[in-house]
């Protein structure tokens, strides 16, 4: 069975070709480029320089969010549209599980997080084991600040991972003391070939009714919607 990963849900674009046994090919990059004009060539790029056609692939996986809003929805449209013309199944996995795999040989818990801005984080809780991140607590979008209290709580080890982890590391370093934990800059990075691993036994979606995990109302939408008297300040 061969796989394609798809992850744009940030400013890291990943695309990667997995089978059962290994990642046979991987592309990524890490920059503030528009990743609609530059995912199809990465992964023509990539399926030509692993020897593969379309027609080979027999499942795409995408990173469904949370994430950037605009990003999230670039990637689920290419994996839908692709997913639907090749006629092969279509899987999503949360953003936030991909990098909670970089903690699989930590012995405690794992919170991957994305800056969301003004002081929120997107994050989740999750426990690595035998390779698989289980969630403790589901993803959410929440105050940093809040979600280091919640993490005081847990009186357990807290590994870190994420681009991100540096705009709020004093904020968690100050709340758990030595209990807090970061990945090193060379594991921030989700890995699209660990996207595909995890995708493998994941349930297939609809593919007309698949829609991204945003978690949060982009700021336009909230607006509007307070302007409609749909929303309400509490």
């Amino acid at each position: 069975m061969k796989i394609l990963a798809i992850d744009t849900s940030n400013d890291v674009l990943g695309v990667g070709l997995v089978d059962e046994t290994k990642v046979i090919g991987e592309y990524i990059t890490n920059l503030k480029k528009n990743h609609s004009i530059r995912v199809m060539p990465a992964i023509e790029r990539l399926l030509a320089d692993c020897e593969t056609k379309p027609s080979d692939l027999d499942k795409i996986v995408v990173a469904g969010g949370p994430g950037s809003y605009t990003g999230v929805r670039i990637g689920v449209t290419i994996a839908k549209t692709m997913a639907w013309s090749l006629g092969i199944p279509l899987s999503g996995v949360s953003s936030l599980a991909v990098l909670a795999a970089a903690g699989r040989y930590f012995p405690g818990l794992v919170s991957p997080l994305f800056d969301a801005r003004r002081g929120l984080i997107y994050t989740g809780l999750y426990r690595v084991k035998d390779q698989e991140p289980v969630i403790i607590k589901e993803d959410q979008n929440i105050p940093a600040a809040e979600w280091a209290e919640i993490l005081k709580d847990t009186g357990e080890p807290v590994l870190f991972v994420g681009n991100d982890i540096e705009l709020h590391r004093e904020t968690f370093r100050t709340a758990l003391g030595e209990r807090a934990h970061f990945t090193a800059v060379g594991e921030f990075n989700p890995r699209p070939g660990e996207l595909g691993l995890l995708g493998i036994s994941r349930p297939e979606e609809n593919v007309h009714t698949f829609t991204p995990n945003y978690i949060r109302l982009v700021e336009a939408e909230a607006k509007w919607l307070e302007r409609q008297g749909k929303v309400t300040n509490d």
